[in-house]
């Protein structure tokens, strides 16, 4: 089976479910994309992504590949197989819609359509309605090609958005429900609303995590735990 490709443009959002084994890559294909990620799992919908585990866990600031995102129960979502931009955060969460637009202007869908300064944070709640999630579900999200560092006085300064071509890949170690959005990043500093597409690739042909997902400690113990989740539902 050939993966499907399609392409987001800024401003939008989608949801599916990637099955334990399949690939999701994610390209931005002009620079300066931003790609917000939050993660479920679909048989327990409580089961959800956990930043501060995913980080401490692996004694990291930054995400790129080899590092794996976990949930709030212990278990892997997906690793990061590949990854040519090098910098993921995870910290700095979406914009609101006041904060975009404090920061772009306000538009609405009857002014510009589709142009419309849409947000992160409703562009993730128009999503999970579609699950019959709402505000209390809501986590820290990952934040795709953002390279983001704290100074001496523990300022957050986003340094480096997006580059073109850019690629991520993920590999899902089990089944589990992807929220996305490519609205801007809370950081950005840009003048004017950021319009950079997102290309997706899906790839629906099963393989293992990668040998570079499973040289922590941390990591083979993840996956342990999702070995025995997986076990409980085949009894």
């Amino acid at each position: 089976m050939k993966p499907y490709q399609t392409s987001l443009p800024s401003g939008a959002h989608w949801s599916l479910v990637m099955r334990s084994g399949s690939a999701l890559t994610l390209t931005d294909v002009e620079g300066g994309a931003n790609v917000g990620l939050l993660f479920y799992n679909p048989e327990n919908l409580l089961e959800r992504y956990n930043a501060p585990d995913t980080l401490k866990c692996q004694h990291t600031f930054r995400l790129t590949a080899g590092h794996c995102l976990y949930s709030d129960m212990g278990r892997i979502f997906c690793g990061i197989e590949y990854d040519s931009f090098g910098w993921h955060e995870s910290v700095c969460g979406t914009l609101n819609a006041e904060q975009t637009a404090a920061r772009f202007g306000d538009s609405t869908y009857q002014q510009v359509r589709n142009l419309r300064h849409q947000n992160g944070y409703d562009s993730f709640l128009v999503e999970l309605a579609k699950y019959g999630l709402g505000q209390r579900d809501m986590a820290s999200c990952l934040n795709l090609f953002a390279q983001v560092r704290a100074d001496d006085n523990g300022i957050l300064k986003l340094e480096r958005q997006g580059a073109a071509g850019a690629s991520v890949r993920l590999r899902f170690a089990m089944d589990t429900l992807v929220l996305l959005h490519t609205c801007p990043h809370p950081l950005s500093a840009s003048q004017d609303y950021p319009r950079q597409p997102v290309q997706i690739e899906l790839d629906a042909q099963h393989a293992p995590m990668p040998e570079i997902c499973l040289q922590r400690a941390e990591n083979q113990r993840g996956l342990r735990n999702n070995a025995l989740y997986q076990l409980q539902g085949e009894m």
